[in-house]
């Protein structure tokens, strides 16, 4: 095994969660086509089991630890997609799961967890450190620790979504010009670059981050890991992450073309069309790329544009707000 997921590893995962994971469809709206003005295809991973792309990842990292070594639990840390993921997987498999999670997390993710059986142990997102507070939590318990984006399993496990993109794809015979997902820490971009560069070399792939969250942006012009310099403050807290992951980088560096941003403000209208049109729900951070075609940031006239619509755990008031907009 290498340092890093190649394409083959996708593939690996796509048969170890086969029978676990939704396959989610590609999905087509005149309306969204007509605004902009090119042809769209989402990808609904609001529609996935915990209702977001993260359970793919968790369960082919769970999957994979062996029997005896299971007893001890695992512990991971994680605003709330990646946490129900954990939650869900170490259900699945019988592995008692504590989450670290901050306290200004949705309210709808940590009772999320809870209710898969997951233990939530709060930090304070401005002033803690939740990687050594897990560590000291793994030190005290022998518990292995589940990275939410710098793990190999997890990046090929989250490419799977990017897999089946390009197999569908493949299947209508439709040849992508571009693709946009957010990036927190960038393993779910940086599997689905894997599959989407293995069978369209020439596709862009789009990073899409919060306005004023941008480190893959910034990172990608510094050439090298830039940190953000506030970890809270966006009702897209799904995607806010310190910076991009040490392990994911290296292969966004290699795979994107560029990143994009979009402010709540975008993102609360974006989640208002999604409702009214594809009948869907998404969460702030889920609908980052989304907001970043209605915003314009990413040209679309006479193009093939996939976007994925990443998570729907939306709180129930930050969804009345958006839905005041229609």
């Amino acid at each position: 095994m290498s340092d890093f997921p190649v394409f083959a590893d996708v593939q690996y995962a796509a048969r170890q969660i086969a029978g676990e994971a939704v396959r989610t469809p590609l999905l087509e709206n005149d309306v969204l086509n007509e605004r902009l003005g090119g042809r769209i295809l989402i990808k609904p991973e609001c529609l996935q089991r915990t209702g977001s792309f993260k359970f793919r990842g968790a369960y082919n990292r769970l999957s994979r630890i062996p029997i005896e070594a299971r007893e001890k639990g695992v512990v991971a840390f994680s605003s709330g997609n990646h946490a129900q993921g954990v939650a869900l997987a170490a259900k699945l498999l019988g592995i008692p799961a504590t989450i670290v999670m901050p306290s200004d997390a949705p309210k709808i993710k940590a009772d999320g967890v809870r209710r898969l059986g997951g233990e939530v142990v709060e930090y304070d997102r401005a002033t803690g450190d939740r990687e050594a507070i897990s560590e000291e939590l793994v030190a005290k318990s022998g518990a292995i620790l589940v990275p939410s984006y710098d793990d190999f399993f997890i990046m090929a496990g989250q490419g799977t979504a990017g897999l089946e993109i390009a197999e569908d794809l493949q299947a209508k015979n439709v040849v992508p010009d571009q693709l946009v997902c957010c990036a927190g820490g960038g393993g779910l971009i940086a599997g689905t670059g894997l599959a989407m560069k293995e069978y369209f070399p020439d596709c862009d792939i789009w990073a899409a981050e919060p306005e004023g969250f941008d480190d893959h942006r910034r990172s990608l012009a510094a050439g090298e890991r830039v940190a953000n310099e506030r970890r809270s403050g966006s009702l897209q807290d799904a995607i806010i992450t310190p910076m991009p992951g040490a392990m994911t980088f290296p292969l966004n560096q290699q795979q994107l073309a560029g990143a994009v941003t979009a402010s709540d403000d975008d993102t609360l209208e974006a989640i208002a069309f999604i409702w009214k049109h594809l009948k869907l729900v998404a969460e702030p951070g889920g609908a980052t790329a989304f907001a970043s075609l209605l915003n314009g940031q990413l040209d679309t006239r006479d193009k093939t544009t996939i976007v994925l619509i990443t998570g729907g755990n939306v709180d129930p008031a930050v969804l009345r707000q958006a839905l005041d907009r229609v």
